[in-house]
């Protein structure tokens, strides 16, 4: 099938699967007569494993010792575990991260009075005046709450 047809029938898109061949993750397709990259089943099958790896958020280099060891029949599970177990961890951070801003900035909005006066709290921490990223302490929480800046 042509590359086109490939796209359609992985759900990965004609432009990703050159950058694809392009990186090495995917092996370059075979070219027929006419220059046109030629996909089989395999290819197809390896476009949803690199899709369905992506959609789980893991990072390039993860994806390809994944597909490699998808390709290594001799594989031992422990490689595999082990680079899942390392996504997980690495997720876990990155949610407590997201949550640690979820958290700020709740505080930041509850902090806001959102009416015709110009402070504002949000504009403050993402200026630098409140220590950026920091949480709003209690006393500066209080002032904005009651219309005193600083």
């Amino acid at each position: 099938m042509n590359i086109g047809e490939a796209a359609r029938a992985s759900g990965v898109t004609a432009k990703m699967i050159r950058y694809y061949e392009s990186t090495g993750l995917l092996r370059p397709a075979a070219r027929r007569n006419n220059g046109y990259r030629d996909y089989g089943a395999v290819d197809v099958h390896e476009l949803r494993f690199i899709r369905r790896a992506r959609g789980l958020g893991f990072e390039m280099a993860e994806i390809t010792e994944l597909l490699s060891l998808w390709r290594d029949r001799d594989r031992a599970s422990r490689d595999v575990h082990r680079v899942a177990s390392g996504h997980i961890e690495a997720l876990r951070t990155r949610i407590a991260e997201l949550q640690g801003m979820v958290d700020t900035l709740s505080t930041l909005v509850a902090c806001c009075h959102g009416d015709d006066r110009p402070d504002c709290p949000i504009l403050s921490d993402l200026g630098g005046g409140l220590g950026a990223g920091q949480p709003l302490d209690p006393a500066k929480r209080h002032r904005y709450r009651a219309g005193i800046s600083g």
